[in-house]
C-alpha cells in the first residue's frame, strides 16, 4: 500500500499573517491549517453524511470554525459575484453572510471561487507520481479529479488498479476512479493485461469509484459485443470516446449507454454529440489542444453539458502553464466569459458526476475554495481545502511498481523496412493526436529520409521477446540520433522515432536498461528521464520532474526535434485514434481496422 503522508502537526486556531508577494496586503489564515489535506478531505466528506451538529451552527446558534470575512464570492449557479462572508464548519460550508466563528479570516474583498475539478485525466500521463501529481494541481487550484488509470491497467492489470486507488485519501486533493474499460484498448492489441467485465465488477462498490472509463471500443459497441455491453451495464455513469463519430453510428453509441465525449477537434463534431444528449469535456492536454475550435459553441443554456478536462498533461506544462486554472484563462482568451468558464471548471463537473458534496461553496458542500490573486486575469494564489491549508510544500515518497521488461533491445535488422515504391506514412497532425494519412515514394535504402521528414517508427514489445513493429512518420523534424520512450498509449511498449536505426536500436536499449524511461541518444550524447512506477511515472518530486523534462527537450530541439516530441511519440501506437498507426505488428489503419503493409504494392500480399 503507498505510505501514509506526514502525520499533522499540533497547533492552535490563533491566525498568523501571509503576505502576498509583490503585495502591500496581508492576509491571515488558522495556524492549524497547514496539515494534510487528505485527512482534511475525509473529515468533511464524512460530515457531510451526518449534518445534525451542523445546523445549529447554519442557524446561527452555535459558532463556526472559521469565518472568512468580506469575499468577493462567486456563485456559479447564478454566474454573480457577491460581497459576503462564508462560515465554515468541520470542512464544510454551513452559510453565506453574517456569523459567529472561533476564528474570523479577513479576505479583503479578494475573489473567492469553489475549487477546480478535471472531469477526465490520466494521472500517470503527467509523468508523476499520485502525490506529486497531486501536490502540483492542488498548487493551481485544483482539489479534484475524475482520473481513468487505464495506462497503469494496460502494465500492472489489477495491480495497477489498487496502486492508484490506494492513494485516495492520502493525497492533497480528492481522486475519483472511472474503472477502464478497455484494457487492452482493442481485441487486436497486446499489452499487460486483460480485464474482463468480471475484473471491473469486483471494484465496482469501491470507495471512490463513481463510473466507467472512456469506451474505446466503438466497434465494439456498435456489433452489441457482449463483452463489451457487460462492461457499460454495470455502472451507471459511463464516459465515451468517440473520435469522428457521428450519424446514426454515434446515434447507436448513445443508444447503447455511453454518456460523454472528449475527443471532439471541431465544433460541428462537438455541436453534434452535445445536441444529442452527450455531456461535453473540453480537453486542453500538452498536444490535444481542442479549447480554441470548441469554446465558441459553449453558452450560459448549455454550460451545464459542458466541463474541462486535461486528459494527457505533462509535468512541465502543468508546472508553466497551469492545470484547469490554465484552462479557464485559455477559454477567455478565446471569448468566453469568465463566469461561464468558471461554471465549467466547478459546478458542471459536479453535476455530470453526481458529486453533490462539492462544485460551489453553498450550505452543507465541502469548502474548498481557491482565493485568487489580485487583478483582473484567473491566477489562483491560494487553495484551501475544507475551509484550510494543505500541507503542499513536503513531497510524500512514492515506491516504485515495477513494471514488465520482457524483452531484449533489437538490432538494425529487426527494425529493416525492405521495399521501394508509394509507401503509406503516418503523419503528424499540430496539437492534436488523430494522424494524416500520407503517401510518399520511397526507396527503403533512402530511410530515414532526413532531407523529406520520413523517419523510422518503432514499437517494440515490452512484455514478450521478438515483436517489433516499423512504419514510417513524418513531422518530428528529427535529423539526427533518436528518442524512445516506454509511454505508449494504451499497451505501453517501447516506442522510438529516430534518423538512423542504429540511434534507434540504442535509444529502445536504454529504455530497457532503465526499465522504462523517456530517453534521447545522439552520437555524443544520452539523456535520460527514469519512469521507475510501471515504466509510466516517475518517483521523483515534480520539480526535478520538470527539469529532467527540461534537459530531455532541450536535447530533442538540439537534434532538430518538434516540441512535445515525447508526447506525440506517446500515441503513435494508440489504435482508437484515427487515421494511420504503429504497433508491434507493424502499420494499422484504424478506419479499416486492420494490419495494413507499409507499401501499396505489398497490398492483399500481407
Amino acid at each position: 500500500m503507498p505510505p501514509s503522508p506526514p502525520a499533522a502537526g499540533g497547533g492552535c486556531s490563533r491566525a498568523v499573517p501571509c503576505r502576498e508577494p509583490g503585495s502591500g496586503t496581508t492576509l491571515f489564515f488558522p495556524a492549524k491549517a497547514r496539515e494534510p489535506a487528505g485527512e482534511v478531505c475525509m473529515k468533511a466528506q464524512g460530515n457531510v453524511r451526518g449534518r445534525e451538529r451542523l445546523i445549529p451552527v447554519a442557524r446561527g446558534i452555535s459558532p463556526a470554525d472559521i469565518l472568512f470575512e468580506h469575499a468577493e464570492l462567486f456563485n456559479p449557479f447564478t454566474l454573480e459575484w457577491s460581497r459576503t462572508d462564508v462560515a465554515v464548519k468541520d470542512g464544510i460550508v454551513v452559510g453565506t453572510g453574517r456569523y459567529r466563528a472561533k476564528t474570523t479570516i479577513d479576505l479583503k474583498g479578494r475573489r473567492v471561487v469553489p475549487a477546480l475539478i478535471d472531469a477526465h485525466v490520466h494521472i500517470e500521463s503527467s509523468l508523476l507520481s499520485p502525490p506529486e501529481y497531486a501536490r502540483l494541481v492542488a498548487r493551481h487550484g485544483t482539489t479534484t479529479v475524475i482520473a481513468d488509470p487505464h495506462e497503469i491497467a494496460n502494465v500492472c492489470g489489477t495491480d495497477g488498479l489498487e496502486f492508484m486507488l490506494g492513494w485516495r485519501g492520502k493525497v492533497p486533493i480528492d481522486l475519483f476512479f472511472m474503472l477502464p474499460s478497455c484494457v487492452p484498448a482493442t481485441p487486436l492489441d497486446r499489452g499487460g493485461a486483460v480485464l474482463g467485465a468480471g475484473d471491473l465488477r469486483a471494484f465496482a462498490g469501491r470507495d471512490g469509484v463513481i463510473g466507467l472509463g472512456e469506451v474505446m471500443n466503438v466497434p465494439g459497441v456498435l456489433s452489441c459485443d457482449p463483452e463489451v455491453m457487460e462492461k457499460i451495464a454495470l455502472l451507471p455513469v459511463v464516459d465515451g470516446h468517440a473520435p469522428l463519430l457521428s450519424g446514426k453510428d454515434l446515434t447507436a453509441y448513445i443508444l447503447a449507454g455511453v454518456q460523454s465525449d472528449h475527443e471532439s477537434t471541431g465544433i460541428d463534431e462537438a455541436r453534434e454529440k452535445l445536441e444529442r444528449g452527450m455531456f461535453l469535456y473540453i480537453r486542453e492536454g500538452s498536444t490535444e489542444k481542442n479549447l480554441r475550435a470548441i469554446i465558441p459553441l459553449v453558452t450560459p443554456e448549455n454550460a451545464s453539458r459542458c466541463s474541462f478536462c486535461t486528459d494527457d498533461r505533462h509535468a512541465d506544462l502543468l508546472v508553466s502553464a497551469g492545470h484547469i486554472d490554465d484552462c479557464i484563462r485559455s477559454a477567455v482568451g478565446y471569448g468566453l466569459e469568465e463566469e461561464i468558464a468558471i461554471r465549467m471548471a466547478t459546478l458542471s463537473p459536479t453535476e455530470r458526476f453526481s458529486l453533490p458534496d462539492r462544485g460551489a461553496l453553498s450550505p452543507g458542500r465541502i469548502a474548498d475554495f481557491c482565493l485568487l490573486a489580485e487583478g483582473k486575469e484567473f491566477t489562483v494564489e491560494k487553495t484551501f481545502r475544507g475551509g484550510v491549508l494543505p500541507d503542499l510544500e513536503t513531497p510524500v515518497p512514492c515506491p516504485p511498481l515495477r513494471g514488465r521488461f520482457a524483452c531484449d533491445p533489437p538490432g538494425p535488422a529487426d527494425i529493416a523496412l525492405p521495399g521501394s515504391g508509394p509507401a503509406r506514412v503516418i503523419g503528424l497532425v499540430p496539437h492534436q493526436i488523430i494522424t494524416e494519412p500520407l503517401t510518399f515514394p520511397v526507396n527503403d535504402g533512402d530511410i530515414p529520409d532526413t532531407g523529406r521528414d520520413i523517419l523510422k517508427a518503432v514499437v517494440c514489445s515490452r512484455y514478450r521477446k521478438g515483436e517489433i513493429g516499423t512504419a514510417l512518420v513524418h513531422g518530428f523534424g528529427i535529423e539526427s540520433g533518436a528518442i524512445a520512450g516506454s509511454v505508449s498509449h494504451d499497451s505501453h511498449n517501447i516506442v522510438a522515432v529516430g534518423a538512423d536505426d542504429r540511434a534507434i536500436c540504442r535509444a529502445i536499449g536504454l529504455v530497457i536498461r532503465n526499465e522504462g524511461g523517456l530517453v534521447v541518444v545522439d552520437p555524443g550524447e544520452e539523456s535520460v528521464l527514469p519512469l521507475s512506477c510501471a515504466g509510466l511515472m516517475s518517483v521523483l518530486p515534480y520539480g526535478e520532474v520538470n527539469a529532467a523534462l527540461g534537459r530531455l527537450n532541450r536535447h530533442v530541439a538540439a537534434i532538430g526535434g518538434r516540441d512535445e516530441a515525447f508526447m506525440y511519440l506517446s500515441f503513435l501506437a494508440l489504435t482508437v485514434i484515427p487515421a494511420l498507426r504503429v504497433t508491434e505488428r507493424g502499420l494499422f489503419d484504424v478506419e479499416a481496422f486492420s494490419d495494413v503493409p507499409v507499401f501499396l504494392a505489398q497490398d492483399g500480399k500481407s
